[in-house]
């Protein structure tokens, strides 16, 4: 098994087994071959690495510390660790790549990064991150999601992006992606899609994981110098699944190390369109470029997706995940709606952390082991803080938390 989890994957086509790849139109696979390439000259040359490394420590923050959640822990009975990557720059995990991409993108000469964002935080991240380079950037929002996550829209506003509305569908992650491929379509020359998870068409996957794979290796290195120990179990929530592939990049060769991944369940795990459990009920099949698990309709087309966290509703799901589940190597499990957001006021208010909306998924089932008598450590990551979600959240579910006269 060993060998599957080396970083030679995937192949030179951009698979992982038989995930991935790179489904694109005939005017973009020379594009792609060129993004690849520059990418891997990056990879090699000592000053790309240098300026990302001096970023990385004097901008964002790095490394992101791992706590020790001792009042959790008590209550629960198990040892609650999280990686605190809510405490990046912008707020999550997303400026890691971001600023990668937006180099990169420096050094192919484009003169602007387009994206789409979900929840925000890739938006905000990508729209740092041009600022910082001196590129113009584009974020195409579903329209439910700018109202949804307002706090966001403003500071991608503020860094002076350019905030466009998808207004198609259930206007959400999915039609946003639509929206920024197509605009990328037009002019693939000057701008580059900066896409936000480890999704899309090769090299986008190979790439978002290895920018994000610092997460876990540093993780690797805090845990054992805070316990003399590997985490017993890792847990990340899972959309794209950029923020999990961080953490669990570093682990996979660790067979006594279990690792979760997390779905949202939404409202209803029978009701299709009321989620977006993509790897526990979809199948294989190629959309935005790439194949891996998806939700599909009747049609065969990409499923209506739902869940409260606007980073996780997306109908398909990283390849490499996909490629992990068939191998066995993760468990993909899901959390309600309603298990999310009692996690994320039990974080809150027992250990004084807002967390996102999306990681308060990963919370859950942490909560969920602990209850069902999982043993040893737990090791969550925490990938993003929630300042974007406290309006949504105490305006939906602020009375049945007792702040309903701040409604």
């Amino acid at each position: 098994m060993k060998n599957s989890f080396e970083h030679s994957m995937p192949n030179s086509e951009g698979y992982f087994g038989e995930y991935g790849g790179s489904f694109v139109p005939p005017e973009l696979e020379k594009i792609m071959r060129e993004i690849n390439e520059a990418y891997e000259e990056c990879c090699k040359d000592p000053d790309f690495q240098t300026e990302l490394a001096r970023l990385y420590k004097h901008f964002v923050g790095r490394p992101s510390p791992i706590f020790h959640a001792e009042n959790l822990s008590n209550k629960y009975g198990v040892d609650i660790y999280l990686k605190r990557e809510d405490l990046n720059h912008t707020g999550a995990h997303k400026i890691n790549h971001c600023l990668g991409e937006a180099i990169l993108a420096k050094k192919m000469g484009k003169t602007k990064l387009i994206a789409e964002t979900g929840a925000g935080q890739h938006g905000v991240a990508l729209a740092t991150a041009a600022a910082l380079v001196g590129l113009e950037c584009d974020i195409y929002m579903g329209e439910v999601d700018i109202a949804k996550e307002h706090p966001n829209v403003v500071r991608m506003r503020i860094l002076g992006a350019n905030v466009i509305p998808a207004t198609h569908g259930r206007k959400t992650l999915k039609e946003a992606v639509d929206a920024a491929f197509e605009a990328y379509l037009k002019d693939p020359i000057t701008q580059l899609y900066a896409i936000g998870s480890v999704v899309g068409p090769h090299p986008f996957p190979k790439m978002v994981r290895d920018f994000q794979s610092i997460i876990g290796n540093e993780a690797r290195v805090q845990f054992q110098e805070m316990t003399g120990k590997l985490p017993d179990n890792l847990v990340a929530c899972v959309g794209g699944g950029s923020n999990a592939m961080g953490l669990f990049s570093a682990f996979l060769e660790d067979e006594q190390v279990a690792i979760h991944g997390v779905e949202p369940a939404g409202r209803s795990l029978q009701t299709p369109g009321e989620h977006a459990a993509t790897l526990t009920l979809g199948e294989p099949g190629v959309m935005h470029g790439f194949k891996s698990y998806m939700l599909k309709d009747e049609q065969g087309e990409p499923q209506e997706v739902y869940s409260v966290a606007s980073g996780l509703d997306y109908p398909s799901v990283g390849p490499q995940h996909s490629y992990l589940k068939d191998l066995g190597r993760v468990s993909y499990g899901s959390i309600s709606d309603d298990e999310a957001i009692d996690a994320f006021f039990e974080l809150s208010r027992q250990e004084g952390i807002i967390p996102a909306i999306e990681s308060s998924h990963a919370v859950a089932y942490a909560l969920k082991l602990a209850k069902q008598g999982v043993k040893g450590s737990i090791l969550i990551n925490l990938s993003g803080r929630g300042d974007k979600d406290i309006d949504f959240v105490v305006e939906n579910y602020g009375a049945k938390y007792g702040i309903e006269s701040l409604i």
